[in-house]
């Protein structure tokens, strides 16, 4: 049976903040998610996380550091654009608006809705530079994060089309971790 639902890590483990997001999956080793959903660590692994886009899943969750103008460790929450062809596919790199053109480009049905968990970066190395291991505020969002995810992935389960529930707000580093997604779907406006 096909997942309802895939959670997807995705980053470089060798550049700082960017692997946030593999960071998260191992954490959820120790705090599963309920059955339906899938969770796999694509690191860098493009290709791979669009043929699994393809896969027949009605939602994907993809785990991301993404600057988005906040203090690091800030975690929010991004509804994804479907690709309009202005981004060029590409088999090889892990940006995600390339990796949903490729899956478009490669695949004859509708994507996924695909929902991005983003944490602010505070370290990113450029390419060349080889940085392992998160800054502190990242680190202290992996288990905001799974926190996060444990409440969002049960709405989705029940209804791929639902509103997830908000963030209301960026979670900044110090917020609750009760508060990083509020358990119902209903109210606030999604942060984009």
């Amino acid at each position: 049976m096909t997942p309802r639902l895939l959670v997807a890590g995705i980053g470089n483990i060798f550049l700082g903040d960017d692997a946030f997001g593999p960071e998260v999956i191992r954490a959820l080793a120790g705090r599963p998610l309920p059955p339906g959903a899938r969770v796999r660590d694509y690191g860098i692994r493009g290709l791979d996380l669009a043929y699994d886009l393809l896969g027949g899943c009605a939602t994907a969750v993809l785990v991301d550091a993404a600057p988005r103008g906040h203090r690091p460790g800030t975690l929010t929450l991004i509804e994804a654009e479907p690709p309009d062809g202005g981004v060029p596919p590409e088999a090889h790199g892990m940006d995600p608006a390339k990796v949903l053109a490729l899956a478009a480009h490669l695949g004859d049905e509708p994507l996924p809705r695909v929902l991005v968990l983003a944490c602010e970066p505070g370290v990113l190395p450029s390419d060349d530079d080889l940085l392992p291991g998160l800054s502190a505020p990242v680190r202290d969002a992996v288990d905001r994060a799974v926190d996060a995810l444990h409440s969002l992935v049960p709405v989705l389960l029940a209804d791929p089309a639902a509103p997830p529930p908000p963030l209301g707000r960026p979670v900044e580093p110090g917020a609750p971790h009760a508060a990083a997604l509020p358990g119902s779907a209903s109210g606030g406006a999604q942060n984009r």
